[in-house]
């Protein structure tokens, strides 16, 4: 996925069961943001201040949708846990992860294997891809997203 590419109409399912599609969001600004595990320090500083910056986020125009590999039931647990106010989609099988491009080859430690790169995507109220961050602030990232936009 790149700038100006329109986004997947079926985005996938979120921690309840429910099909997520891009056609809920119509009219709205949409942030994607992909993430490799539930629970871990980064996706968890990354998630926490997403949720921290949420009426901004909103005030800006924007809803949050957080993608990451992870079964709807450990979504479930993580928004509970961190009262995360924003849909969390479950690519169990990796479609959107794939989808958008971000299912990449990784090294960590001189081991390479698959895995989510970290990504936040803005969508505009047509389904497109306006920006890409790629070299996320996980501590920062509401703030990260507002500063591009201003």
């Amino acid at each position: 996925m790149k700038v100006g590419d329109k986004i997947p109409a079926i985005l996938g399912t979120d921690a309840q069961g429910r099909e997520i599609k891009a056609a809920d969001f119509a009219g709205k600004k949409l942030i994607i943001y992909f993430y490799p595990k539930d629970n871990t320090p980064g996706c968890t500083a990354e998630a926490c201040s997403l949720r921290d910056g949420y009426d901004s986020l909103q005030a800006a125009g924007y809803e949050v949708i957080g993608v990451s590999k992870d079964s709807a039931a450990s979504h479930a647990k993580f928004a509970e846990k961190h009262n995360l106010p924003f849909t969390l989609i479950a690519d169990t099988e990796k479609t959107l992860n794939e989808a958008f491009g971000v299912w990449q080859l990784k090294k960590m430690c001189g081991r390479e294997s698959m895995g989510t790169v970290r990504t936040t995507f803005l969508i505009d109220e047509t389904g497109t891809v306006t920006d890409i961050i790629n070299k996320v602030n996980t501590k920062d990232s509401a703030n990260q997203i507002l500063e591009l936009k201003k």
